[in-house]
């Protein structure tokens, strides 16, 4: 295993800019996914500690943001399989955040986004809410684009039916 050298101060400046320009992208992507603040923040940490480790290499890729946003998604699954975390989350917040009817409605998506299977979670997330394509979804997950359709189509359908009448009465408040 090769270690990684420092990229020097230019292409330190150049990392610092693309990570502040994309860290909320990020964060709103690793949030829907984990359905966890702190959990999404560490996403995050590790998809830009990843990503300045290539960053000497960054030439080669035609978008960083768009492949920054598929290394989340990797992490994010790979972090799901290992199951070697111990951390364990809790499901109850010591006092509410807000009541408006714009944060009663993020929760509901983040707790309908919750129930998904994580590969379910992570094709709806990069296909609707970070705006990529079915093929580069599949691409991103090393999936066919078939394969991508019927499952988006198969979590958008679960993501119905759960906020179906949750969502209705959410709207009209």
């Amino acid at each position: 295993m090769g270690r990684a050298t420092h990229p020097g101060p230019v292409a330190d400046a150049a990392f610092g800019q693309f990570a502040r320009a994309n860290a909320a992208p990020l964060f709103r992507s690793a949030l829907l996914l984990t359905t966890d603040w702190h959990r999404a923040e560490d996403l995050v940490q590790d998809t830009l500690a990843r990503m300045y480790r290539i960053w000497g290499g960054i030439a080669r890729i035609d978008n960083p943001a768009a492949y920054a946003q598929t290394v989340l998604a990797r992490q994010f699954l790979s972090q799901r399989r290992r199951r070697s975390s111990g951390e364990i989350p809790s499901a109850a917040l010591p006092e509410a955040l807000a009541t408006d009817a714009d944060a009663d409605l993020r929760l509901a998506l983040l707790s309908a986004l919750r129930s998904l299977r994580p590969a379910d979670r992570a094709v709806v997330v990069l296909r609707y809410l970070a705006d990529r394509s079915v093929e580069q979804v599949a691409a991103d997950l090393d999936r066919s684009p078939s394969s991508v359709k019927v499952q988006s189509m198969r979590a958008l359908a679960q993501l119905r039916e759960l906020l179906g009448a949750e969502l209705t009465e959410l709207i009209q408040n």
